[in-house]
């Protein structure tokens, strides 16, 4: 049986092989519907199949994207990765996904990996700071995003919450309810201070001086996940324990409400608690649980968008950094003190 080749399908619509060439390559910007409807169903009907290889050569692009995530753990990570496979994966484009499990040295390799493999672009959750490991993606002019993390002095677009809002929302619906003993817990910062640990923190403190409170500095708390239950019970052992915590992200969110099953923490009765992440166990515990959600779904998919611009217009992306607004996701984790 004759291959069918890119003029057949030409043909059978009535249209041009470049036409055809831009149907493929998902460029309908100058088409109308009824060409694109057209040419789509005559592929549908003569099952046609372009060959992938030669047209990756013809282009010079491989349409495979890489994505580096710092830790595949955390919900953000999740949600971001699935939303950008759909975006590309709905533009002929494949996704190779790697996990740096927070170590820039293995972040480097992976880097070093899609590099090799050629990838068009690469979106990149960063673990490290250091604006040399990714030089080497500026001098061979591949195109990158980042996305919940900067890094001061890479020229890039950067995608994060605004992590400062979303602190400030957590510490003004606590307020609301009377509390004024509050406390933050999150992961270490890191050596330079991972972005959005640094940046709620320092949210944090300026969050509840606009409240007119003065944080208790023993009540910041900035740990790994193994130690979070320890310093939990040491806290409310004080003579003037927190009424209520703010969880950094969804891990410490989870070591939290582990240990207050363990330790028989009764919340919110004992404890206030709201979350950042916006993760689904928040939903399923009982009771659900107050978050702060970062729209993850809407920060993956624009990132997505905003590397296939950069690899189709062969433009550099100009380095802004995009801030997603948070939401304040009402549960039952918060008691009302004003009573009282």
């Amino acid at each position: 049986m004759k291959k069918l080749k890119i003029d057949d399908v030409a043909r059978a619509a009535g249209v041009s092989k470049s036409t055809v060439s831009q149907y493929l390559n998902q460029r309908y910007k100058y088409m109308s519907e009824e060409t694109r409807q057209r040419i789509g169903e005559v592929i549908d009907e003569l099952g046609y199949q372009p060959n992938g290889l030669a047209r990756s050569l013809k282009q010079n692009r491989t349409h495979l994207v890489g994505v580096v995530v710092a830790d595949i753990d955390y919900s953000l990570s999740i949600q971001c990765v699935k939303a950008i496979e759909n975006e590309l994966q709905n533009r002929g484009i494949q996704v190779l996904i790697c996990n740096s499990d927070e170590n820039p040295e293995k972040e480097q390799r992976h880097i070093e990996t899609l590099i090799a493999r050629q990838v068009d672009g690469l979106i990149v959750f960063p673990t490290g700071h250091q604006a040399s490991a990714y030089e080497r993606l500026s001098e061979q002019q591949l195109p990158f995003v980042l996305i919940d993390r900067l890094v001061e002095g890479v020229s890039t677009q950067s995608l994060l919450l605004d992590n400062e809002m979303a602190v400030k929302l957590a510490v003004e619906e606590l307020v609301r309810e009377g509390h004024e003993r509050i406390g933050i817990v999150t992961l270490p910062l890191g050596e330079q201070g991972i972005t959005p640990r640094k940046e709620r923190l320092g949210g944090f403190r300026k969050a509840m001086e606009e409240a007119g409170l003065q944080p208790v500095e023993d009540y910041v708390l900035s740990v790994p996940a193994s130690e979070v239950a320890a310093r939990l019970a040491e806290l409310l052992a004080r003579p003037e324990p927190p009424t209520a915590l703010l969880a950094g992200n969804d891990i410490v969110l989870a070591e939290l409400l582990k240990a207050a099953n363990r330790q028989g923490i009764i919340i919110p009765e004992h404890l206030s608690l709201i979350g950042i992440d916006d993760a689904e166990f928040a939903q399923i515990y009982n009771p659900v649980i107050t978050t702060i959600r970062q729209p993850a779904h809407e920060m993956g998919a624009q990132a997505a968008k905003v590397i296939l611009s950069a690899i189709e217009e062969k433009d550099r992306p100009v380095p802004i950094t995009y801030r997603f607004p948070p939401t304040l996701q009402q549960g039952a984790s918060v008691k009302d003190l004003k009573s009282k």
